[in-house]
């Protein structure tokens, strides 16, 4: 029961996340106006506003000029829904989860703006920044100071990685590590850092391969930067366990 009321809280905060992530780069209202067709300014009806499923019953289009809706605004619901159920299951229902969705949050809002603009808002890191050292002050990790060393950490070493490759790091991917520091410690933090520049090469790779992506073609990094910290916070402590006994 536990990890379904998750899902469907998940879902209905995705939706939101979508307007957040598409809005604040631009700098408009997340709370006015309301929702609306991109192509003909119908206003979305609540009806039509029901997470995934409105989607599905429209067979993905505008139920007055039928122009065709981008699939991103479901799969971004369904994924946030997916998360948020994911997390209980794995830290179960205790302090750590409030933190837990904090984090997917603010890397579903980060996802999405990143993907449609290249941009990783300063107003969502300060806000979920904010967020994250008050719940690191009530809900600690182990030692209690290890946020407050990844914080400093994270951002120091994306700006001498930025300085070294002139550039190759935006500002805002340097600044989100600063949050990442503050949300999951120093250790993770790291890790977290080397599972995002893998998948983002991994991807590049590919995408060179398939000629999907040119070879000066710049890539969103905050969705691999997203994958890599979920992956280093949930899984961290077992990848590495499994890759020392390896040694």
């Amino acid at each position: 029961m536990m990890e379904l009321i998750l899902f469907i809280y998940g879902t209905a905060l995705g939706s939101f996340f979508n307007v957040i992530g598409l809005r604040v780069p631009k700098g408009m209202s997340i709370a006015a106006p309301r929702s609306e067709c991109p192509n003909c300014g119908h206003q979305l009806t609540p009806q039509e506003l029901v997470p995934v499923l409105s989607y599905i019953f429209l067979k993905g289009s505008c139920c007055r000029c039928k122009a065709q809706i981008s699939p991103v605004y479901p799969v971004m619901e369904l994924i946030t829904g997916l998360l948020f159920a994911g997390a209980g299951i794995m830290i179960g229902w205790n302090q750590e989860l409030i933190a837990a969705l904090t984090i997917i949050s603010l890397f579903m809002i980060i996802t999405v703006s990143d993907l449609a603009y290249m941009i990783i808002p300063d107003k969502v890191l300060l806000v979920f920044g904010g967020f994250l050292f008050v719940e690191r002050v009530f809900i600690p990790l182990t030692p209690w100071w290890d946020p407050f060393i990844g914080a400093p950490s994270g951002l120091l070493l994306l700006l001498l990685i930025a300085v070294v490759s002139r550039g190759g790091m935006g500002g805002g991917d340097i600044k989100l590590f600063a949050v990442i520091g503050l949300a999951v410690g120093f250790k993770i933090m790291l890790l977290s850092f080397l599972f995002s520049v893998f998948l983002g090469a991994v991807f590049g790779m590919m995408g060179m391969l398939l000629r999907v992506v040119g070879r000066d073609q710049p890539v969103p990094f905050g969705p691999f930067i997203a994958l890599g910290t979920l992956a280093a916070y949930f899984f961290g402590e077992e990848i590495a366990g499994i890759y020392l006994n390896m040694l």
